[in-house]
């Protein structure tokens, strides 16, 4: 049987906001918490936490050496991981990093980050997706306003809201090249967006998407009552947001590039199960399936910094 629609999306002839269904927090046992209860309760209130600095220059540079050792890679840029921009033909984004890269599958296990989200999440931990994006300067285009989990609900048929994503900063993000804007709060709400999924549309959204954004007065509503935030931030930073946060980011017309690694975690118990959508699931390198691994806990992990 069908897993029950609780978040429609792409169904009806009119856009539709929706309230959560879902926690945001969803452990309870925050004694021995790898961040502080004003930390949690900010990120419950606004959906997103920024913590500034966590991984150091030297963890930094090592990330940008393997990032460059990534854009000369021919066989890596010829495969669909690679995602170029329209136009320019300059590198957008690399996808399942933590599968192919081992330094990035380190990272992804590292409790500086990991042991947050678990505690978030309540839950055994294995990526959803992961990715490095690429904002490089004087081209780098938009990424418009959306919500992360519209698209992996009705395309990855993730089920709930039990996953966040972790943005581990890898150059200095300002407002001017085209650092992440968030409407705090927003993540309580859910547009209901029109337009049917159209047959491998994934192939076309991750250059620009036209399907899941939400309408401009469902826009103006929610800026209306939440606002926007800056999450500009330096280099090691690392910004935790809820899947159902609405963000975006301005293109870059600095000389300054914007890159970014990502990791989705999403909760065991939030396994994706068939797409709400008429179209089958996006390719594994968009959304684990067959290439499910549960992250380890703390204890098992690696303790060391990665640099």
């Amino acid at each position: 049987m069908p897993a029950k629609d609780l978040y429609p999306s792409r169904t009806s002839a009119q856009p539709v906001i929706l309230d959560r269904q879902d926690p945001v927090i969803h452990g309870t046992g925050f004694s021995a918490a790898p961040i502080s209860e004003e930390q949690l309760n900010q990120y419950d209130e606004k959906g997103f936490l920024l913590l500034p600095e966590v991984f150091s220059r030297a963890e930094v540079s090592r990330f940008l050496n393997e990032l460059q050792q990534m854009q000369q890679n021919q066989t890596l840029l010829d495969s669909e991981r690679a995602i170029t921009e329209p136009g320019s033909g300059a590198l957008r984004s690399v996808f399942q990093i933590h599968q192919y890269n081992d330094l990035f599958s380190q990272v992804a296990a590292d409790p500086r980050v990991a042991d947050i989200a678990r505690l978030i999440l309540d839950d055994d931990l294995y990526i959803h997706q992961s990715r490095l994006n690429f904002k490089p300067g004087f081209n780098g285009r938009e990424f418009y306003w959306h919500s992360d989990f519209e698209t992996w609900h009705v395309e990855d048929g993730m089920p709930r809201m039990r996953a966040l994503s972790a943005s581990i900063l890898l150059t200095d993000n300002s407002d001017f090249n085209g650092s992440l804007m968030v409407m705090p709060g927003s993540h309580r709400q859910y547009v209901s967006c029109v337009g049917e999924t159209p047959e491998g549309y994934y192939r076309n959204s991750l250059q620009q998407q036209t399907v899941g954004t939400p309408d401009n007065h469902s826009l103006a509503s929610l800026h209306k009552e939440f606002g926007l935030e800056s999450t500009a931030a330096p280099a090691g930073s690392v910004l935790l947001f809820d899947c159902n946060l609405m963000h975006g980011s301005n293109g870059n017309i600095t000389p300054m590039p914007r890159s970014n690694l990502f990791f989705v975690y999403n909760a065991v118990s939030n396994r994706c199960v068939a797409p709400f959508c008429n179209q089958p699931p996006r390719p594994e390198f968009l959304a684990s399936r067959e290439t499910f691994s549960i992250l380890p806990a703390r204890n098992n992990a690696r303790e060391r910094k990665v640099g």
